[in-house]
């Protein structure tokens, strides 16, 4: 049987090329080398929990159509992020708030005083530049937000992220930091968030109702390789530099991996997210899973509760890749696939993998809803 479209990866840009293709009359066949559909947005359910497996995904935009895209699947509940940091033991709410300085100097209470504590670190920062630009991440961040919140928010949890030192990687990793002089906790601007309503699972299974999907199935080796004998066009959402045969080299990634465990209790730590910020955790934060779904009284009728600890990475052979690491070295090799991607007759390479881009959600669908001529 001849598909208008072959497409490569049950990731959300996967998935909703097939729903839009659909929609068009084409006719699609999905197929993914895991054993379920969904990419990293997929969720186990363990305890009546549903369990972020690949990391904690929340839904956020500010784009309209994109929030009535989703909601006209599957209902999105009124999750609102609101991570919390702590570091040796003292807790600070996350993104920087009124409630952070107040925490970090109990002696200041008004914007007017947070702000001029900062301003007062972030001039002895530049001032130690002697008129030079800020060299490293760890310059970058002091001249943005000053030394007590870089020493204990942003030094050792970047680290942890990147396995490397703070001087040692790029200032332009952090081009700004969030200081907001109000006391709101919402980490995100944006108007719209919040998490399917029964889970990542059920956007997935609507987005692909009627379309025809096969599990278990690796792309480079099954009889799909050869995908002109099975579809007109081919959409590939799998790593950029695999396409190739990696034939300029290979891009680096980092990876995630965690540690799940169920607590017999209902209640564990009492948000959603909370990153660790010191080395004295070897993991970057501790994911409570209950929480995108449950408030309330909700949270105590389900008796027990499962957490994640996230752990940071180098890449290696056999490990989900998960963010690009946009080093000089990295940007061109990039650029020098993607000039290739360009030449390919009817492949369309999308998502983070094959475009090697970091997205979230939103714009992912965004992207796709935005397409032309499919």
């Amino acid at each position: 049987m001849k598909y208008d479209y072959l497409i490569a990866g049950s990731g959300l840009y996967g998935v909703t090329f097939a729903f839009r293709a659909k929609q068009l009359g084409k006719k699609c066949l999905v197929i993914d080398k895991r054993p379920y559909l969904g990419g990293n947005v997929y969720c186990e359910n363990i305890e009546g929990i549903n369990v972020h497996k690949y990391g904690a995904h929340i839904f956020h935009t500010s784009n309209k159509e994109v929030w009535k895209f989703v909601n006209s699947i599957v209902e999105f509940n009124r999750y609102t992020n609101s991570p919390v940091a702590n570091h040796k033991g003292e807790l600070y709410n996350l993104p920087f708030n009124m409630n952070t300085f107040n925490r970090m100097w109990p002696d200041v209470h008004t914007p007017a005083e947070a702000q001029a504590r900062i301003e007062e670190q972030k001039a002895e920062a530049v001032a130690a530049l002697n008129g030079q630009e800020p060299q490293n991440l760890e310059e970058q961040a002091l001249c943005l937000v000053g030394k007590d919140i870089f020493n204990k928010l942003i030094k050792e949890y970047t680290e942890k992220q990147w396995g490397r030192d703070c001087k040692e990687l790029p200032a332009f990793i952090i081009k700004r930091l969030p200081v907001r002089m109000i006391f709101d906790n919402n980490y995100f601007n944006d108007k719209y968030q919040g998490i399917p309503i029964g889970g990542y699972n059920k956007l997935i299974e609507g987005l692909l109702d009627g379309i025809e999907c096969k599990t278990n199935v690796d792309f480079f080796n099954s009889e799909y390789k050869d995908w002109q004998k099975y579809a007109d066009k081919l959409v590939y959402t799998g790593p950029l530099d695999e396409y190739f045969g990696y034939k300029l080299g290979k891009l680096d990634w980092r990876t995630v991996s965690f540690k799940t465990r169920i607590e017999d209790i209902p209640n564990y730590q009492g948000n959603a997210v909370i990153n660790y910020t010191s080395h004295n955790e070897p993991y970057t934060r501790v994911i409570e899973h209950k929480h995108f779904e449950m408030f309330g009284q909700a949270i105590y009728d389900c008796p027990k509760t499962v957490v994640s600890e996230e752990y940071s990475t180098e890449y290696k052979e056999g490990m989900e890749p998960y963010y690009p690491v946009n080093n000089e070295r990295n940007d061109k090799l990039a650029e020098e696939y993607r000039k290739l991607a360009e030449q390919e007759k009817n492949v369309i390479f999308g998502g983070r993998l094959a475009q090697y881009k970091y997205y979230d959600m939103a714009p992912i669908i965004e992207q796709v809803l935005n397409i032309k001529n499919i």
